[in-house]
C-alpha cells in the first residue's frame, strides 16, 4: 500500500478531516477532534491505534517485527508506527487503518461520532449476498 493509498483510504472515512497540527512532514487524520492515523510524509510511515493496550498492539509487532514498531511518546497507549515498504500486506495495513478509526469512533461521544454514509446498510442487516430470510435452504430439492 502507497502512502497516498493510506492518505486515501483514511480520508475516505466518515467524519475523517486532514490536520498538520505537527508541521507539514506529518498529517494527521482526525475524527471528531481525535486522530486515528498519523502519516509520516517524509518517512513513509502511519502510525495508527492498534489496540488497547501495548499488549495488544504487540501482537502486530510480533508479526511483522522488521516493519512495526512501537510509536514514539504514545506506544504505550497500544499506538504502533507502521513501515509503508511493502513488508506488511495491503489487507493487513488496511485493517489497521479499519480498526485505529474504529477504536477512536467508538470512544467518542456519540454526539461527535460520524454518521455512516447514506448509502451504507444499517449496522444490523444482513450482508449483501446473504440470501433472502424467506429463501429455501441451498440444498432443497
Amino acid at each position: 500500500m502507497t502512502l497516498d493509498d493510506v492518505i486515501g483510504h483514511c480520508l475516505a472515512k466518515p467524519g475523517a478531516e486532514e490536520t498538520y497540527p505537527f508541521g507539514d512532514d506529518d498529517l494527521c487524520v482526525k475524527v471528531g477532534g481525535r486522530i486515528f492515523a498519523f502519516i509520516g510524509l517524509s518517512s513513509g510511515t502511519v502510525g495508527v491505534k492498534c489496540g488497547a493496550t501495548a499488549e495488544e498492539a504487540g501482537e502486530w509487532r510480533a508479526r511483522y517485527p522488521d516493519a512495526i514498531e512501537v510509536s514514539a511518546y504514545i506506544g504505550r497507549h497500544g499506538w504502533n508506527r507502521v513501515r509503508l515498504d511493502g513488508t506488511v500486506p495491503a489487507d493487513d495495513v488496511r485493517d489497521l487503518l479499519d480498526h485505529s478509526y474504529d477504536l477512536v469512533v467508538g470512544k467518542l461521544p456519540k454526539s461527535k461520532r460520524p454518521l455512516p454514509p447514506a448509502d451504507a446498510p444499517p449496522a444490523d442487516a444482513p450482508p449483501a449476498d446473504a440470501p433472502p430470510a424467506d429463501a429455501p435452504p441451498a440444498d432443497a430439492p
